[in-house]
């Protein structure tokens, strides 16, 4: 089944295809990534340990081949997973490799060229076109989140600012100076750059041109959401992906922001239950897997993405058959537990961004005390409530320490700090200090 090329980066036939023609698509697509998975080292093993060839007649059939974790990547460091010659590869990114081996994906000349399309059909959607500054604010090199936008934004035709992280007063001068209208940025980062601007005294809506800003590479809640939108008068746009997809672009929000739309003519998706691995029905939650359904360098069979998150159901009101994912709740693996409850970073973030006298950080700690979890939870304030009145502050920490104990079950230990007293992150925000593992 061929597919007609993109017209102008909105393309009906693949955007709005019929999910009959989708499942054809998937299926023929899935074929033939299982047959180039086969001449990998590590999936020829794989396969044949589990009993398994690389031909399927249905899309059901992917649930019969065992998954992929990153752990897998790590043991095959470096070429283990290569199903092409090094002579085909054009590039590789890397994960940060904080404990043990880093992964390492490769691509070919096309699968680049694929991933700049997905990046184009998401930026598209949500309105870049010609004559957007689109500055980029996330890090280059290794980590896939700078150079995965780059492209796309690029192949729609828009002037790119290859910023990077850090330099917060260089890429405010850019703002001012450059006229940039569309930011790719991380929430965390955000937060502290909507600080910085107030104060400097800087107002977004009078004083900048920006409208859009694509933030991604950490969970972050509708709460900041709505918090970055009314402080810096721009619309913000969820952007999901993971570098073993290739990276940012696996899903996007369209302007109806009901969900991301996953693009089912590259991935295919599957929402597992996190404990039994079985494949859970539509609409419930679940850890979210994946199989690479175009990728030619180094193909991935239902990968492990330890994200939570369900399908939404209904069809999308923007005409896209391509079915949405809520925003990411968090990592299987960032759930941390004190006191018997499981309690996910996510849901403090949503508690603290919806209360008004928070400013634009906060940290969590965990420690053992006699034998028992603590959590403690340190939040910026705005500055002007730091005015001397102790009575006052002391209403907010208890309100901010009863609306926490609603969600999370348990009371944690607040502490309001001034504005900048914890240090902020460019990249991916540190969320949790776990001393109970020290």
């Amino acid at each position: 089944m061929k597919m007609a090329p993109a017209y102008g980066f909105w393309d009906p036939e693949r955007e709005k295809i019929t999910p009959e023609k989708l499942r054809s698509w998937q299926l023929e697509k899935l074929q033939e990534t299982l047959e180039c998975a086969w001449r990998s080292a590590f999936y020829q093993q794989k396969f044949s340990q589990a009993g398994l060839t690389p031909k399927i007649s249905s899309l059901e059939e992917i649930q019969r081949f065992p998954f992929t974790v990153k752990e897998d990547l790590r043991q095959s460091y470096p070429f283990g997973m290569l199903a092409v010659p090094l002579t085909q590869l054009v590039r590789l990114h890397a994960s940060s490799g904080t404990t043990g081996k880093s992964t390492l994906v490769f691509h070919t000349r096309k699968d680049i060229e694929n991933w700049a399309d997905l990046i184009a059909r998401c930026l598209y959607m949500v309105g870049a076109r010609p004559g957007d500054v689109f500055q980029n604010m996330m890090t280059y090199g290794l980590f896939t989140g700078g150079l995965g936008l780059h492209y796309g934004a690029e192949k729609i035709g828009l002037l790119v600012v290859p910023a990077g992280s850090g330099n917060t007063q260089k890429q405010i001068e850019f703002f001012r100076d450059i006229g940039t209208t569309i930011i790719h940025i991380t929430p965390s980062y955000c937060l502290y750059l909507a600080q910085v601007m107030a104060e400097i005294g800087l107002s977004p809506g009078k004083d900048l041109k920006l409208r859009l800003a694509i933030m991604g590479a950490e969970p972050y809640s509708e709460a900041t959401r709505k918090k970055l939108e009314k402080l810096l008068h721009l619309t913000v746009y969820n952007c999901y992906g993971l570098s073993e997809m290739n990276g940012p672009g696996v899903a996007f929000e369209c302007p109806c922001q009901q969900g991301l739309h996953l693009w089912e003519d590259h991935f295919l998706a599957e929402i597992i239950d996190p404990e039994t691995g079985q494949v859970l029905p539509e609409g419930k939650e679940g850890e979210l897997v994946l199989t690479t359904l175009q990728r030619e360098g180094m193909p991935i069979i239902r990968y492990r993405t330890r994200d939570l998150t369900r399908f939404v159901k209904g069809r999308c009101q923007c005409g896209r058959i391509h079915r949405r994912i809520e925003r990411i709740k968090g990592r299987s693996d960032d759930m941390f537990i004190v006191k018997g409850v499981n309690i996910f970073p996510s849901q403090i973030e949503t508690v603290l961004m919806d209360i008004p006298e928070v400013d634009s950080n906060f940290l969590i700690t965990l420690q053992r005390e006699k034998g028992l979890d603590s959590l403690t939870v340190q939040v910026e304030i705005k500055r002007e409530y730091f005015t001397g009145d102790l009575h006052q502050l002391r209403e907010i920490q208890e309100k901010i320490s009863e609306q926490l104990k609603s969600v999370i079950i348990v009371t944690p230990r607040v502490e309001l700090v001034e504005p900048g007293t914890i240090p902020p992150s460019t990249g991916k925000a540190k969320r949790v200090i776990d001393k109970r593992r020290l």
